[in-house]
C-alpha cells in the first residue's frame, strides 16, 4: 500500500523523495513486526480503542523530520487526517513543546510510536547540531556544508535535516559530483593528471580536489581547478591558502578534516568559503522528543 497522498504531498514540498522515505519508512517498521504483532499493544490496548497523544521537546533543539513521521505514522495505519504539526521542520523549539498533536487508534499509535521517534529524534539532533556550527559561523560569508559521511539508507533525510539547520548540502552521490581525494591522486599520478583525467571523463561535471598542502594547492589552481577542499590544515596553511587562490576570483576553497565547533569561527575567518563537518550527520546526539498519551 502506498503512502497516503497528503503524506506524500508533504514530502514533496519538503524536498524530499517520496519513494525513498517510504522504502526507509517500511523497512524501519519492519524491524519492530518482524517477529510478530505488537503483543504489548494488543494486551493493553483494547480493540477500536482510540486516543489523544501529543509530541513534545524534552530539551530545546532544532525540528526536523516532521514529513517522516507523517510517513511512519500514514504506514503503521494512522489516518493522517488525525495529525495536526503544531511547528514546522527548521523552528527552534523549547523544552516543552508540543510538536504534534495525534488522535489515532491506539495500537496503530503504540506499534509506531518507536519508529516514528527514532526518525523525528535523529533528524531533530542534526538539525540541532547544525544550527550550532551555521551559528558559530554567522556573519563570516562562510557555509556549513555536509558530507556522504552518512547512515546507510537514510542519507537524503539526514542531509534534509542538515538543510533544516541551516547547512548546505554537499553532493548526494558518487556520480552527481566528482570529488578527486588522496587515492584518487595517487592512482592518477597527481593531483593535475587527475583532474584532467575527471574532466575527460565527465566534462561539465561539478569537480572538486582534496589537497593536503600547499603545493598541491598550487597545482591545483594552475590545473584550472574551481572548487578546493583544504584537508586537515591549520589555520596559518588555511590563511595561506586563501592567498595563494586570490588571483582566482572564481575558485572556491572549503575547509575539511579536525574541525571543531570551538574553533569553526577561526577557520571561517581564514577566508575560506565553506567548511565541511561530517559530523553533523555521523556523530550528531539525537534530541529528546516523547510522545505522551493525553487523558
Amino acid at each position: 500500500m502506498s503512502l497516503h497522498p497528503t503524506v506524500t504531498e508533504g514530502l514533496i514540498a519538503a524536498g524530499l523523495d517520496p519513494g525513498d522515505t517510504e522504502r526507509a519508512v517500511r523497512a524501519a517498521l519492519e524491524e519492530d513486526f518482524r517477529y510478530g504483532p505488537d503483543v504489548t499493544s494488543a494486551a493493553t490496548a483494547g480493540p477500536g480503542a482510540k486516543a489523544a497523544a501529543g509530541v513534545v521537546a524534552r530539551e530545546p533543539g532544532v525540528l526536523a523530520g516532521l514529513p517522516v513521521a507523517l510517513a511512519v505514522l500514514g504506514a503503521a495505519g494512522v489516518d493522517p487526517d488525525g495529525v495536526e504539526a503544531e511547528r514546522k521542520d527548521g523552528e527552534v523549539i523549547g523544552r516543552g513543546s508540543e510538536v504534534l498533536r495525534i488522535t489515532a487508534p491506539l495500537r496503530e499509535l503504540l506499534g509506531a510510536e518507536r519508529t516514528m521517534l527514532n526518525f523525528l529524534t535523529h533528524l531533530s539532533g542534526v538539525a540541532t547540531t547544525t544550527r550550532r556550527w551555521t551559528d558559530a559561523v554567522a556573519g563570516t560569508g562562510t557555509t556549513v556544508r555536509d558530507t556522504r559521511k552518512t547512515l546507510p539508507g537514510l542519507r537524503q533525510l539526514e542531509k534534509y535535516a542538515v538543510r533544516c539547520g541551516g547547512g548546505m548540502n554537499h553532493r548526494m552521490g558518487l556520480g552527481d559530483a566528482a570529488l578527486i581525494k588522496d587515492n584518487h591522486v595517487a592512482a592518477a599520478g597527481g593531483v593535475a593528471a587527475a583532474i584532467r583525467a575527471v574532466r575527460a571523463a565527465a566534462p561539465g561535471l561539478p569537480l572538486e580536489v582534496e589537497c593536503d598542502d600547499l603545493d598541491q594547492v598550487g597545482e591545483a589552481l594552475a590545473a584550472g581547478a574551481g572548487l578546493i577542499l583544504l584537508d586537515n590544515m591549520g589555520l596559518d596553511d588555511l590563511r595561506a591558502a586563501v592567498a595563494l587562490a586570490r588571483p582566482y576570483p572564481d575558485v572556491r576553497l572549503e575547509a575539511s578534516g579536525g574541525l571543531r565547533l570551538d574553533t569553526a569561527r577561526a577557520v571561517a575567518d581564514t577566508g575560506v568559503h565553506f567548511i565541511a563537518v561530517g559530523a553533523l550527520t555521523h556523530s550528531s546526539p539525537a534530541l529528546d522528543l516523547g510522545l505522551d498519551l493525553v487523558s
